[in-house]
């Protein structure tokens, strides 16, 4: 995709979709709303299709990238699924859970989407465009978070269009993302399981399924979100702030309102699902810094608590 044309914005009916799934065939990039983020969706069978996701984001190439297919049945043509893996695909998808397995040797992935290593992220969306946009394409589709890498991550076709605007062929907008965080991702070992990455569906709930996780032992980058400086709006932010500095931009929760407010009610859902489009209003204000009030650290709150400290790092 040259940075010469421009990105088309698709409305999201029948006709939109058939446009962005003739793209994604055709190996071009298209931003999809997900219950979760917008993703960058590009068919993961293509070596040439994924490297324009690399190009597009800045993304460094050791950062695998998650796959995303229909069903349970297409997931296990692309990696090993035991009974525990099995078992969460049943309870939690379609929905935003990322589970990383043994890839198959004849998947027909893309190298680059797992950066060489032996294991593959995939999951199940739940949102109908992207579920659509799966069927129409009748391909798996590597999506990443649709905006430049590092940055606050994209919950609207306005946010993709600021940082990718003339680097991808088309955003389908299909409005606001509900849940407003990345997936949790989890991985199987032989030995048990490892959260790689906090999300909406909390370590709690995967306790429940697969008993107490063990501990990390490595730091290799295994899926995305991992590494420590990420979804920075490009300002030094300051977490735990009671009250803002003149040259802050305060991002308030519960009682504590501010230039914008996670969630008045101390909701955390509500608070995961306005995070990046604070971080974004934060970084187009005329504020030299960030502050951010006080977020429980319990549930999805423990998730929102680890972007924030990736923003601040």
């Amino acid at each position: 995709m040259s940075d010469k044309h421009r990105t088309e914005r698709l409305t999201a009916d029948d006709a939109g979709l058939a446009r962005a799934a003739q793209l994604l065939v055709a190996g071009e990039l298209v931003a999809v709303p997900t219950e979760t983020v917008y993703g960058l969706a590009a068919r993961a069978d293509s070596a040439e299709a994924v490297a324009a996701v690399y190009r597009a984001k800045g993304r460094p190439d050791f950062n695998p990238l998650i796959v995303h297919v229909p069903d349970l049945a297409q997931a296990e043509r692309l990696a090993d699924f035991d009974g525990r893996a099995r078992l969460l695909a049943e309870r939690f998808w379609p929905g935003p859970l990322t589970l990383v397995l043994p890839r198959r040797p004849e998947a027909a992935i893309a190298a680059a989407v797992t950066a060489g290593l032996s294991t593959i992220a995939l999951r199940c969306p739940a949102h109908p465009i992207m579920r659509k946009l799966l069927e129409l394409s009748a391909l798996p589709l590597a999506a990443p978070s649709a905006n430049r890498s590092g940055a606050v991550s994209p919950t609207t076709a306005d946010h993709v269009l600021g940082t990718l605007d003339q680097r991808i062929a088309a955003v389908l907008d299909g409005g606001p993302c509900a849940r407003g965080l990345e997936s949790t991702i989890v991985a199987l070992r032989e030995d048990g399981w490892q959260l790689l990455r906090a999300g909406p569906v909390t370590e709690l709930e995967l306790q429940s399924a697969l008993g107490k996780p063990r501990p990390v032992t490595s730091a290799m980058i295994e899926a995305p979100g991992q590494l420590p400086q990420h979804y920075s709006p490009g300002k030094p932010v300051r977490l735990g702030a009671l009250t803002a500095q003149d040259d802050e931009f305060f991002i308030g929760f519960g009682g504590l309102s501010g230039h914008c407010n996670l969630s008045p009610r101390a909701d955390t859902a509500e608070a995961a699902a306005h995070l990046y489009a604070c971080l974004h209003a934060a970084a187009l204000s005329p504020f030299a810094r960030v502050a951010v009030a006080p977020v429980p650290d319990e549930g999805i709150g423990a998730a929102i608590n680890d972007r924030l400290r990736r923003a601040a790092a």
